[in-house]
């Protein structure tokens, strides 16, 4: 028996699974530890969205075509509402490339823990792993939809001589970190919460078809400014510079303010610090009500 427990005191533990630091334990280390898990999470993730479909990835192409289509009919003939002198057809299309990552990486972070109960409740890895995987996942399927964008924009530029290429497409990377850090942070708030309020996600899916149309998707910023003095209030929308941004990276001839990045960058950040506090304090014990 005495040899048993010496055995046991000198084995050498390969991973030894604690009490977190604390609530501000971003766990980017153990994070990078489980990268080929995250990685197996992200082939996941895009391989069960496509399994036993017809067109597969093909969707990402089919569901910018046909809102653009719905776009130009309703805003551009019928309204007769400006695009700011960019053309009708990739103004709409650059709006809702944006907004599909923003609202897609929103939704998958946002059920973290309701869609991951049965995982979280046998095995321990980092849980902040499933919201990234969802983060970079649907990297690639915006990747599909500015594929479109792109090819849209050489055949004006062959057809018509409009050359939208220029420096300005050096922004693009920064504005799609700013699209993931807010719907992360905003996506961690929320499945903290949904594991005691089921209703929310009702409140939420509501929220975000209402969020679109107070965003500059369908309209320039520049036209809501000139017809109404009730313009201001969409700029306490972060996502609206993040949008004009995003127009301003791809067509480089808007009007556009960089200091107005400042304050989606500081509602970025607060919300992420608050999500991850969330998080951290929900993981404790969230399959107790889950």
């Amino acid at each position: 028996m005495e040899k048993l427990v010496t055995n046991e005191i000198n084995e050498n533990w390969t991973e030894v699974i604690g009490a977190k630091n604390g609530l501000l334990h971003f766990g980017l280390k153990d994070v990078w530890q489980y990268r080929d898990l995250l990685i197996l999470f992200v082939k996941r993730d895009f391989i069960a969205t496509y399994k036993q479909t017809i067109l597969g990835p093909l969707w990402h192409f089919i569901q910018p075509v046909l809102t653009t289509i719905i776009f130009l009919i309703l805003f551009n003939k019928i309204a007769n509402i400006s695009t700011d002198g960019i053309l009708a057809i990739p103004f709409y299309m650059s709006g809702i490339t944006i907004w599909n990552y923003f609202l897609a990486c929103l939704n998958g972070t946002s059920s973290t823990f309701v869609s991951n109960a049965s995982i979280f409740g046998k095995v321990y890895f980092p849980r902040l792993v499933i919201p990234l995987s969802v983060i970079i996942s649907n990297l690639i399927k915006f990747a599909i939809q500015f594929l479109l964008l792109f090819s849209v924009l050489i055949y004006y530029w062959i057809t018509l001589g409009k050359n939208y290429f220029s420096w300005s497409w050096l922004l693009i990377p920064l504005i799609l970190f700013m699209v993931a850090a807010l719907s992360l942070g905003l996506g961690l708030l929320i499945s903290s919460l949904t594991t005691k309020y089921r209703d929310l996600t009702v409140l939420i899916g509501f929220g975000l078809q209402l969020l679109m149309y107070a965003t500059p998707i369908a309209y320039p910023l520049s036209y809501l400014m000139a017809k109404t003095k009730y313009a201001y209030l969409i700029n306490y929308n972060p996502l609206t510079s993040i949008v004009e941004g995003f127009r301003f990276a791809v067509f480089g001839n808007i009007n556009f303010q960089y200091n107005s990045l400042l304050y989606s960058c500081i509602i970025i950040v607060i919300t992420l610090f608050l999500g991850i506090i969330v998080f951290n304090k929900t993981e404790k014990n969230f399959m107790d009500t889950v």
